[in-house]
């Protein structure tokens, strides 16, 4: 009696376990049959991604994609070895049907298409069939996620205390900084004069500029350069979203509005 109930417990046991697989193989994809985990859904793919993939008559083809969670894109590509030429293209991208390839198209082009497979922090570029490279190459075709800093990095002036900055006509070059790792430096221009000095970095996105010193000449137009002089000193904290900087002040309106211009 003892050895046929335990045979009976085995059974059911065995019973349970087998509901229990097709149970979790269910929950695995939806009712289309697709995964439901998949690089589309699971990774945080948004960002910035950099590399230096093959090229056929130059030393490799530096490459730099910004992937926005709004579905549009901004390519830079320059091939090194032949001019310092930076081509640029942006459009909006798809995902495949399986989560996994994002497909770019230009704006400018939109019967082409460029596909990257997504990974954890990773775009594999595929070839025009959609494949992966093959070959010895094969390991060359990435580009790996940028983690978000804010230094060494060209950042575009675009607008000061609320309102909209745009190429003067009486500016000599356009308003922007850059915060080289080296020495903790701030070098940039006020659209007029150029300028450097220190600044400092602190926990809580605290940050500092201080020693500032700039050339001293004389423009049409001063109003930016004053503004962005006194922004530079008020401003004690930062806040990052993509590509674009904010200076703050306390927890007021941001003082000033910067944006990522890259091969700078």
């Amino acid at each position: 009696m003892r050895r046929q109930f335990f045979w009976i417990t085995l059974i059911g046991l065995v019973f349970a376990g087998c509901q229990a697989h097709r149970t979790l193989s269910r929950t695995e994809t939806d009712e289309s049959g697709l995964a439901l985990h998949h690089s589309q859904n699971s990774l945080d793919w948004a960002g910035v991604y950099r590399g230096v993939v093959p090229c056929a008559d130059c030393e490799g083809i530096q490459t730099e994609l910004v992937l926005s969670t709004d579905m549009t894109y901004q390519l830079a590509t320059r091939y090194r070895g032949k001019d310092q030429t930076v081509f640029r293209s942006e459009g909006t991208f798809s995902w495949d049907e399986t989560g996994s390839t994002v497909m770019l198209k230009d704006a400018r082009h939109p019967d082409e298409t460029t596909r990257y497979k997504v990974g954890e922090q990773v775009l594999i570029q595929l070839d025009r069939q959609g494949d992966v490279v093959q070959g010895p190459l094969a390991n060359h075709y990435r580009l790996t996620k940028e983690q978000p800093v804010i230094t060494e990095k060209y950042w575009k002036l675009v607008e000061l205390n609320g309102q909209k900055i745009g190429p003067g006509e009486n500016q000599r070059r356009e308003a922007h900084l850059i915060l080289k790792e080296v020495d903790k430096h701030v070098v940039g221009s006020s659209g007029c004069n150029s300028f450097h000095g220190t600044y400092e970095l602190s926990e809580g996105n605290r940050i500092r500029f201080s020693q500032l010193a700039s050339t001293k000449v004389a423009c049409p137009d001063m109003d930016t350069e004053r503004a962005l002089f006194q922004v530079l000193e008020l401003a004690d904290n930062y806040s990052l979203n993509g590509d674009t900087l904010f200076l703050n002040k306390a927890r007021m309106a941001p003082l000033a509005r910067f944006e990522a211009v890259y091969f700078q």
